[in-house]
Formats: structure tokens, C-alpha cells, sequence
């Protein structure tokens, strides 16, 4: 179920699924793209970690969704999973045929350009319907490679999606991306670590309850909460980085 992990490693890996947790309720993304990176740093093996993150997502997602499906702008997510699908599909391809230093590499980039954004208040923005596409093709790619392309696919639905429906458009989309990716998993005979999942589920419900009383607060103190995990995150993959 899980690797030989010392005491040590199993209180961390808790720790980190509870963030997790919080993250991905707290925000409506980014669960995947703020736990991954420190996730790595006890077992650096993506596809061990992913399917574990990908059943908390579909498990969490369709707790979140179960009354909410009325207010999610099934238009615009139609229309998007044109772009994203496909390159979703390109991205597991890569995960489970690149190497692992190269994947490792490829997460700590993006993860520690996500810090860099964050840290210094810059957002990704898009102003055109060809950037749009370009953020949704390579923001799938990422997601498909590593569950870590949501902040560029979140700059592009929220200019296109309003405000009172954009959480649950993305939950949506979330669950899809996973679901295509969790089947192409058990297809190639990769194993989805399900013990291992409901094993960590109770933690991780515990920060999904925490970011759910939170969610409000965070959106009040977006900036301030950006700018604290940006700089964690480009302290944790500059060393990380440096170390492969």
C-alpha cells in the first residue's frame, strides 16, 4: 500500500494530503498543483502520488457537486474540453513513458514558476481567444502529466465564466480530467493505489472541511495567501531543482 516509508514519512504524507485538502476546497483548484511538489520530497515518484491525488479529486468532487450541478456553465466547458482533452491524453503519454528525472524536472519548472507569479502578485491573464487556447492546450498537457496545469486553465475560465459559477465549471472540469486519466491508468495497467487512497481519505477530508468554512476568508485574502504559498513553493522546487 504504501512504500517504506518511516514514521516520519507517513506523519508528512498525512500532513500534506490534509493541505491538500484544504487547498482544493479552499480555493476550488490547486490541491494537485500546492501538494505535489512537497509530496515528492517523500517519495519522488509522480505516478505513485497521482492516482492517490486523483481519487481524493473525484471523491471530493462529486461530494462538492451532488446539489450544485444546476450552476455550472455547461456551455463554456463543452467548448474548452476541445482544446483540453486531447492534450490530457498527450500528457499521460508522457508521464508514463518520459523519465523520471524528466518529469520531476518538468513539475519543480512549472511549480516553481506558479511560486514566482504568486509570490510577486503578477496573475496569468488572457485577453485573446488564441492565448486562450494556447493556456487551455498547455494547461491539459501539465494536467495530464502531473494534475499541476490548473492555475493556467483558471486564468482562462475566469474571463469566460462568471463569478457565481466558476467554482463549480471547475470542479467539473476536474472531475473529467481525472476520470479520463484514472482510465487510462487502470487501461495501461497502472496501479491506482486505492488502499492507499482511503487509507489518506480521512485526513484529507479534514482539511476539505477546514477549506470549505475558510473559502470565503481565503477569497477576502487572495493576494496575502498567494503571495505566502508562492514563496513556499519557490523555496521548496529551487532546492528541489537544484538537487536533481
Amino acid at each position: 500500500m504504501f512504500p517504506d516509508f518511516s514514521v516520519l514519512d507517513f506523519v508528512y504524507t498525512g500532513i500534506l494530503f490534509m493541505w491538500a485538502g484544504f487547498v482544493r476546497s479552499g480555493l476550488g483548484f490547486g490541491g494537485a498543483a500546492l501538494g505535489l511538489p512537497f509530496m515528492l520530497l517523500v517519495y519522488n515518484q509522480p505516478v505513485y502520488w497521482i492516482p492517490i491525488i486523483g481519487t481524493h479529486l473525484l471523491f471530493f468532487s462529486a461530494l462538492t457537486l451532488r446539489t450544485r450541478m444546476n450552476n455550472v456553465d455547461w456551455a463554456y466547458l463543452k467548448s474548452s474540453l476541445i482544446y483540453i482533452v486531447p492534450a490530457t491524453l498527450i500528457g499521460v503519454l508522457g508521464l508514463l513513458n518520459l523519465p523520471n528525472l524528466w518529469i520531476l524536472t518538468f513539475i519543480y519548472s512549472i511549480t516553481l514558476l506558479y511560486g514566482l507569479l504568486w509570490l510577486f502578485n503578477r496573475r496569468i491573464h488572457s485577453d485573446s481567444k488564441i492565448l486562450d487556447k494556447f493556456l487551455l492546450i498547455f494547461g491539459g498537457y501539465i494536467a495530464g502529466t502531473s494534475l499541476t496545469g490548473a492555475p493556467l486553465m483558471v486564468a482562462v475560465y475566469a474571463r469566460n465564466v462568471i463569478q457565481s459559477q466558476l467554482r463549480n465549471t471547475l470542479f467539473v472540469l476536474w472531475f473529467i480530467l481525472v476520470t479520463i486519466k484514472m482510465t487510462a491508468f487502470a487501461s495501461l495497467g497502472v496501479s491506482l493505489n486505492i488502499p492507499a487512497a482511503i487509507a489518506l481519505l480521512p485526513v484529507a477530508a479534514i482539511g476539505h472541511i477546514i477549506g470549505l468554512k475558510t473559502h470565503e476568508m481565503i477569497l477576502r485574502n487572495d493576494v496575502v495567501f498567494k503571495q505566502i504559498i508562492g514563496a513556499m513553493l519557490v523555496v521548496v522546487s529551487a532546492l528541489a531543482l537544484w538537487n536533481l
